[in-house]
């Protein structure tokens, strides 16, 4: 028996509780996956905060333990890639929406989906990074792919939040100036120890804007949406780069192509759900060859799987900096 969160809906509702589950009922929901991993932590991100509180219909298959991420051991495996002792991480593929997820103390995955762990990482510190970091890396890869030069001013939106908080220590190492924006006043100094230049109000973006504005931003990463990512466009400078990834304001683009046939903006969608493996390994090597890692330390809170049901509404309302890694053995 081992410890997990299941989320469960029937005729008599919907029910999130933390409870023992047996290795049977891990092979009979999730039997299709070759290797199973004894996690050691995994996180909250938002889709997850969304799963436990059913507050939209990310899960699919019920019963369902979520957790789109983990980290941690082989404990068996039939797959050619992986042997017992390896230590994995796991990052989206629908885990925690139609295969059961990692805020458990086990988990039975494809290995197909596994990414072996850099040596340089530790798994608390790949749980820090996480869904959102990873995110935060593929978004600047593509700035970076796309031709912004480093100096150059970029915008992070939403940045107070898990992918902004690792987009803007990303871009600063890589050294651009980097502008965060937020509508937490409170968090400009976490901001600029971040590597923020200059911390905006989220305000400045969010209200409908000009279908074009002054230029400013060589490139964008926007974790938020809506009205927020068309004015991020509408100020963004000839042939710039907005790399869009999130939604967080809302899933509409209240824009014009005004930015796209007249200053020849590029918007490149963001994907880390299903993002191929090659770039998704790229993504986390940079992790642990061009990344700060002391910076998690700012970044990251630390919580129990026990306290991750309470923890879930908290991420959906804005109300948590940067990431929460859940150690789920305690």
């Amino acid at each position: 028996m081992f410890n997990g969160i299941v989320l469960n809906k029937t005729d008599a509702g919907f029910d999130a509780s933390l409870r023992a589950i047996s290795d049977e009922e891990l092979d009979a929901n999730a039997g299709n996956g070759d290797v199973v991993v004894r996690v050691e932590w995994s996180t909250i991100n938002f889709k997850d905060g969304l799963a436990i509180t059913n507050r939209s219909p990310v899960v699919r298959k019920w019963p369902m333990v979520p957790g789109i991420d983990g980290a941690g051991t082989v404990e068996s495996s039939t797959h050619a890639g992986f042997a017992v002792g390896d230590k994995v991480l796991l990052n989206g593929w629908g885990v925690g929406e139609t295969h059961w997820g990692c805020l458990a103390q086990k988990a039975r995955l494809k290995g197909d989906w596994l990414v072996a762990l850099p040596a340089s990482l530790t798994a608390r510190q790949a749980m820090s990074i996480g869904t959102a970091g990873y995110t935060a890396m593929l978004c600047a890869m593509a700035l970076e792919r796309e031709g912004v030069a480093r100096g150059d001013e970029v915008l992070v939106t939403g940045a107070s939040g898990g992918v902004g908080s690792v987009a803007v220590a990303i871009l600063s190492r890589w050294g651009y100036r980097v502008v965060a924006s937020t509508g937490r006043a409170s968090e400009a100094n976490y901001l600029r120890s971040l590597g923020a230049a200059d911390v905006v109000d989220r305000k400045l973006l969010s209200e409908p804007g000009k279908p074009l504005q002054k230029e400013r931003w060589a490139g964008v990463v926007d974790c938020v949406g809506s009205h927020t990512l068309a004015n991020a466009c509408a100020q963004t400078r000839y042939r710039g780069v907005v790399a869009a990834c999130g939604l967080a304001q809302g899933m509409d683009f209240p824009a014009t192509v005004a930015p796209f046939i007249l200053r020849g903006v590029r918007l490149i969608g963001v994907d880390s759900v299903m993002c191929p493996m090659p770039e998704r390994k790229a993504a986390w090597q940079r992790f642990a060859t061009d990344f700060d890692l002391g910076r998690l330390d700012v970044i990251t809170s630390e919580i129990a799987l026990s306290e991750t049901i309470a923890r879930a509404g908290d991420v959906l309302a804005g109300k948590v900096r940067g990431r929460l890694v859940v150690d789920v053995n305690r």
